[in-house]
């Protein structure tokens, strides 16, 4: 029967309705977006078709090939120069690797691992700026909202804050991550255990939600460690990958949520949620603010436990 969960990290509503997977589809998903290599600006020899780079990871002299992980302007960003108007910030793209089909959850782990550390190393540099906040997120497939198809993240700095970040941060007045942590292993939502679980939350807003977090408290993504942003990006990698073999290549956001600098970060816990676009958020989650979930966070964690 359906039932109403809260999402405290969130603040969101929640109804977990598993009876609504069983309904009858006669639409279809819009087609994926597809760009070859030939024609693609990620790839390795296109570099000219970007921005000044403003980071590598890898041998060669900037914007030529032989890179690892590269990072460049956004070419069309959500926020700018200040002359340019009064959304001003930094918007970059950080491509993965130069192989232009392989996502994060197909990269070697260690080049997974030096993707998220690029990721922490430019949101810091921003935030060293002056930045309000930054978020950092992968956008994968179409129905995520990507715009090219070679793998990429991104890190959006604006110079203003955002009342959701700061309205998070303010509701760990306890560790909820630590206390969700401590709920999944009670209640068997536990996909992948170790120093960086990941976990279907109690309160899933979207089938086969998942958070990663290390264990240890640290509010800000930027002042994570090495050691733990590798378990971390592990817990990903191995999240990731039983979802694409679970549900194969459905796109997905992977957001990391951390503590602006200069705001009383309590018990602020940085954390990363994995999003899997499998549902669309249609009339009812528009109209009332609450979400519905067709498939219970138990069965989703057990499925994903079970995926190799």
């Amino acid at each position: 029967m359906p039932e109403y969960r809260h999402d405290a990290i969130l603040d969101r509503r929640v109804v977990v309705a598993a009876e609504r997977a069983t309904r009858p589809h006669t639409t279809t998903l819009t087609p994926e977006l597809r760009n070859g290599p030939e024609t693609c600006p990620f790839c390795p020899g296109h570099e000219a078709d970007t921005p000044p780079e403003t980071y590598r990871v890898g041998p060669g002299a900037p914007d030529t090939p032989g890179w690892d992980i590269r990072v460049v302007p956004n070419l069309y960003p959500i926020v700018g120069a200040p002359e340019q108007g009064d959304a001003s910030g930094a918007h970059e793209v950080i491509i993965l690797s130069p192989d232009h089909d392989r996502a994060f959850a197909e990269l070697e782990l260690d080049q997974a691992v030096a993707v998220l550390l690029a990721t922490r190393d430019r949101t810091r540099v921003h935030l060293e700026q002056g930045r309000a906040f930054a978020i950092a997120f992968i956008n994968h497939g179409r129905g995520a909202g990507a715009s090219i198809a070679h793998p990429h993240a991104q890190i959006v700095a604006p110079d203003g804050p955002a009342k959701a970040v700061t309205a998070m941060t303010g509701r760990f007045e306890t560790d909820l991550i630590a206390r969700e942590i401590a709920d999944a292993r009670t209640g068997d939502l536990l996909v992948v255990d170790g120093p960086a679980p990941a976990w279907c939350p109690p309160a899933s807003w979207c089938p086969y939600l998942m958070r990663v977090a290390h264990r240890s408290t640290r509010a800000r993504f930027d002042e994570a460690t090495d050691a733990e942003i590798r378990v971390v990006a592990t817990a990903m990698h191995d999240a990731l990958g039983r979802l694409e073999t679970l549900l194969g290549a459905v796109p997905y956001n992977a957001i990391v949520h951390s503590a602006p600098p200069d705001t009383r970060a309590a018990e602020m816990h940085w954390h990363v949620e994995l999003v899997p676009r499998t549902a669309v958020i249609a009339g009812f989650e528009l109209g009332s603010g609450t979400y519905a979930n067709s498939v219970a966070p138990e069965q989703a964690a057990a499925l994903l436990r079970d995926a190799r």
